[in-house]
Parts: structure tokens; sequence; C-alpha cells
């Protein structure tokens, strides 16, 4: 007997056979841990949210873009399979909650809403007319929109006439937490936010104590920026014409003038000593590198890394120090051994201090894995910008509009 095969095009599979490979895969992954956000995944029609783009694009695990501003930046999406999986589970969602949304996409909403089952309440908001709009239509052809509330407002206010909420999941980049997203959250909620600490983003899931947030987890991830009163998109500074750019929070000392001519002076090069092997996570070192002054981060187009201009641990996003007219910044980890596993971090410089500020991110890299690396994760705490010293933990602070944060190391927290 001889076997036939038919070949298929995507065109030709149903949207459930597309969903069904898509939650397998999650799972295989890692980003679906519980039965409950398997079952929601598997529920809600994600291509019903995203009708601008084929079946295949929808069951996808990458990011929809759904509408950018005019210079191209993506303002709206409906995020990565494995990101909104990844925030669900992190956010714990059961039967008869009320939650909130920031930032409305439809698709999020609706897997909510299978989490929190009829006995509970989703709130979706955004800012943008345009946004709300496709999401209640969204819903409808869906099926949800008896289910899920959509509010046209300013999230920064979040949405008083339905809190309070179990628990607020927030889908866009914010750089503070205000206050009414901690004044809506019951006390022993949930938020979880993808907050911006000096350029670097982390998912973070933070549970309310009295007027405090303490973390209990977070995670790598990105999101289109917040808009409205919690917008902030701090400076950006072009290193190559070709395509190598810092950006952050706070870059006031550095001399936009004079970096622009550091790539052209001989690179200063720091070793650490300090290695990674396969299977280890190192996730953690860039919290520990953000507490030291000038903290952005690098970009670089392909190319030019592929030209040797630069040579970053990451394209997009590798932590780098500016003060003035030089810069260093995260080198890409090169081999230590003869099986070529084993890499050492290290560190590049370029301008007149260039080599001190290599020096600098080198001797913190040393710092982590010393005193960081192999003990429990960081602690982020959240209070409000006006605390009394005595309600602050001990640790790295960082001053919002609203809040403070601090990053606290096993040994450093009050």
């Amino acid at each position: 007997m001889t076997d036939v095969t038919t070949d298929l095009t995507v065109a030709d599979v149903p949207a459930e056979e597309l969903r069904t490979r898509l939650v397998d895969d999650l799972i295989a992954s890692g980003a679906v841990r519980t039965e409950a956000v398997e079952a929601a995944l598997r529920r809600v029609p994600r291509h019903l949210f995203a009708p601008e783009v084929s079946l295949e694009a929808a069951y996808a695990n990458d990011t929809v873009r759904t509408k950018s501003d005019e210079r191209g930046t993506t303002i709206s999406s409906v995020s990565a399979p494995w990101l909104q999986a990844t925030m669900l589970e992190h956010a714990d969602l059961s039967a008869g909650m009320h939650c909130l949304e920031v930032g409305s996409g439809g698709y999020n909403a609706a897997l909510m809403a299978e989490l929190v089952g009829p006995t509970g309440a989703v709130t979706t908001v955004d800012i943008d007319p345009d946004v709300t709009d496709r999401a209640s239509r969204s819903l409808s052809a869906a099926g949800y929109d008896g289910q899920v509330a959509v509010v046209l407002a300013d999230a920064e206010y979040g949405v008083p006439e339905h809190a309070r909420y179990d628990r607020i999941v927030v889908t866009v980049g914010a750089w503070d937490v205000p206050p009414a997203w901690i004044d809506q959250l019951v006390d022993g909620g949930l938020l979880v936010v993808p907050l911006r600490l000096r350029g670097l983003t982390r998912g973070i899931a933070f549970q309310r104590h009295g007027q405090r947030l303490e973390s209990i987890d977070y995670f790598r991830c990105g999101f289109v920026l917040m808009q409205g009163a919690g917008a902030y998109r701090g400076r950006s500074i072009t290193l190559h014409p070709a395509g190598v750019n810092i950006w952050g929070d706070d870059l006031e000392s550095a001399d936009a003038d004079a970096l622009a001519g550091a790539l052209a002076r001989s690179r200063a090069e720091v070793w650490t000593g300090v290695t990674i092997s396969p299977g280890e996570s190192w996730a953690d070192q860039d919290l520990s590198l953000l507490t030291l002054p000038g903290f952005c981060q690098l970009a670089a187009d392909q190319k030019v890394v592929d030209q040797g201009v630069v040579a970053p641990s990451w394209r997009m996003g590798t932590p780098t120090l500016v003060d003035g007219d030089s810069f260093a910044y995260r080198a890409r980890v090169r081999p230590v051994d003869e099986t070529r596993t084993v890499h050492e971090f290290g560190a590049y410089g370029h301008g007149p201090r260039g080599g001190e500020l290599a020096e600098r991110l080198a001797e913190q890299i040393r710092v982590w894995d010393r005193e960081q690396r192999h003990g429990p994760r960081p602690r982020l705490t959240v209070v409000p910008v006006d605390a009394q010293a005595a309600d602050i933990p001990d640790g790295f602070v960082l001053t919002k509009r609203h809040s403070k944060i601090v990053i606290s190391w096993a040994g450093t927290a009050s």
C-alpha cells in the first residue's frame, strides 16, 4: 500500500484547527500553564479580532498591528498570543472577579471574560475612539458584547464607575503607576503592568497592600506606549546615521553633538570574567545594571551590526551607560571554552571616557554575579511619591510623577 498525503495550503485549514495548533504550541513553550487559560484560548476566535489579516496571520504567535501614527510607529495592536497568555497566567483570574483592562483590542478582554465567567465583569478602557470602536465591533462579532463593557476614556484615571476591581491588567507600556489604579484595586488584588524602568520594560505582577504594591513576579515584554496624561516619551539620541541610537528616560547628562562622533574613536574593551553556560538564566542582570548613573538602552539596525560598527548583546535594548561625550554598552558575549558553549560578559566603550564607563558597567556585572545572581529575584515595590522615608524599603529608588519604585535585592530590602 502506498501512503498518500494531501498537501493543504493554510487557506484550506479552518480557523479552529489553526487555533488548536497555536494553543498546543503555547502549552509546549510554557506560556500556557493552567487549564483555565488554555480553555479560554481554545474558545475565543482570535481571527474575529484581527479581520484585517489572513487566518494564518491571525493565528501566528505574533503581534497584529492595527493602527500606526503619522511616523509609522505602532500605537495599537493585538498583542502576540504568548504575551497575552503570560499576562493572564500572572493575573490569575477566576470566576466571579471584576476586572479592568487598560488598553483595548477586544481579544484580551474576551479572554478575560472567559476566565471570570458569567458571574464576573470585565471593563476595557482606551483613550482612542478608533480603538474602542474596533474593540466593540470585534467583541460583538465574537459574541462577547454583553460580557465586556468598552469605555472611551483616559486610563490614567481608571474607570471609577465600575470599580473596585479584583484585577487590573494593563496592555500598554506605562511609565508610572497612577493613584487611580491603586485606589480602584481591592486590597490584596493584583495589578499586572508593563512598567518602564529607565527605558527598560518589565511586565510586573503587583499585589496591593494598602497604598503600596509589592511584586510577585515579572517577565520580559514590550508594548505600545501609553497615551494621554500618563504618556512619557523619554529622549533618543542618534549615534550613527545608519541606525545606532540610545534612548532612555533620563539622558540629561548626554551631549548629543559630542556623542555623534564617539563611534569614530577606537573602541575600549573590558571583559568581566563572568560567564554564562547554556540554559542559565541571566534576565535579572538588566535590573542590576539600571541602578547605575547614566543608564539607558542602545538599539542598532542589523546592517550596522553586520558591518561591525557596534556589537551589542541585543540588537534592541542593550544596557548602556552615557556620560557627557562618552558611552559604553554591554558587549555581545564571547566564547571562552573549546566547545564554544561557555560565554563571557564584557563591555565596549567609546568616546574620551569610554574605557572608564565600560569598566563601570563591567564592575556592576561582577557585582550582579557575586551578590545577586544566585539568590532570590529582586523585589519591586511601588509607594506614593510623597511616602515618608520610613515607608520606603531599602534599595534603588526611581522617582516618578506619582510614585517611587524601589528595586530591592536580597539582603538590602527592609
